[in-house]
């Protein structure tokens, strides 16, 4: 079951929604922000119950991981946003714009359902996969660590096909796809 919410705070969520839209379509930011989203979300560890998506990811501590090289910039550019929204978790924010960013990038809509709360210290550094290694060390990350299938995995890696990787942030550079952000 999911946690419940006031209404004044699932009006607020419709409300950023809608911002978070005309947002990300300005910026032309959908891959970043889905990134953020799933970054903060992807360090959650099924057997300790403990990392996931609440909110450390805006914390310098965690911004420093390895593989969050770079989503200091999805954090700076949210921020004037999240401050008109005082009553939501950065948690539940940071989710709503990984939501959006799906949506107007043609997948599919996503239900979401608010009430994550903000936890004041961050994962351990490791728990989001190293993008040098192969298969198995993403079935040992997200089968054993997440308890994901391997169609998860294929499904998740797939996000990055809206994407493109930057040698700055992962020692990558080009797109994966030749359109990018359809």
């Amino acid at each position: 079951s999911y946690p419940t919410v006031s209404a004044d705070y699932q009006k607020a969520v419709e409300k950023a929604k809608r911002k978070l839209r005309g947002f990300i379509a300005e910026k032309k930011c959908a891959p970043l922000i889905l990134r953020l989203a799933w970054h903060s979300a992807g360090t959650f560890d099924t057997k300790t119950k403990t990392g996931g998506p609440f909110g450390t990811i805006k914390h310098q501590a965690e911004l420093a991981h390895g593989a969050n090289a770079g989503l200091d910039i999805a954090v700076r550019l949210l921020e004037p946003l999240k401050e008109q929204f005082p009553i939501l978790s950065y948690a539940d924010f940071y989710q709503l714009g990984g939501v959006v960013a799906v949506e107007i990038t043609g997948g599919p809509e996503v239900p979401f359902h608010p009430g994550r709360e903000d936890k004041p210290e961050p994962p351990p550094e490791g728990r989001l996969p190293d993008a040098t290694k192969g298969s198995d060390h993403l079935r040992d990350v997200f089968g054993k660590a997440m308890g994901l299938s391997d169609q998860d995995i294929v499904a998740l890696s797939g996000g990055h096909t809206i994407g493109a990787a930057h040698k700055e942030r992962s020692g990558f550079e080009a797109p994966w796809t030749s359109n990018p952000l359809i």
